[in-house]
């Protein structure tokens, strides 16, 4: 399966990575949310960590918490749980209200809480 983002792939990131801490990856729209899969047999140089963006900021719907916790043991299950550390698709400032962006913020929050649980 390619990536529908151009010039980038996990195999660029991890070349990429070796000069860097982390990577960041949108994975919770509609067009990157099946990327996980492209982590799948690729190995993390040591002390390097995955940050995929487990809420969207291209819809105002608030995502459940369990499906949150879902989205980050997907990456967890692949990277490693001590690699991955959830986040925003994008900035969400500017691209939703406020108050669905403390929303969304409070539903990441949970769902990392869901999610530690059920991976330690």
């Amino acid at each position: 399966m390619k990536s529908s983002r151009k010039h980038t792939s996990p195999e660029d990131d991890v070349r990429g990575i070796r000069r860097l801490v982390a990577t960041v990856r949108p994975a919770a729209n509609a067009r990157h949310e099946h990327e996980w899969r492209l982590w799948e047999g690729v190995n993390l140089p040591q002390r390097k960590v995955l940050v995929p963006g487990v809420v969207s900021h291209s819809t105002n719907l608030i995502e459940h918490p369990e499906l949150v916790a879902d989205r980050i043991e997907r990456f967890a299950k692949v990277a490693g749980r001590e690699n991955v550390i959830a986040a925003t698709d994008c900035g969400l400032g500017g691209r939703v209200h406020p108050m669905v962006a403390w929303a969304k913020l409070k539903a990441l929050a949970e769902g990392a809480r869901i999610a530690t649980k059920r991976l330690w």
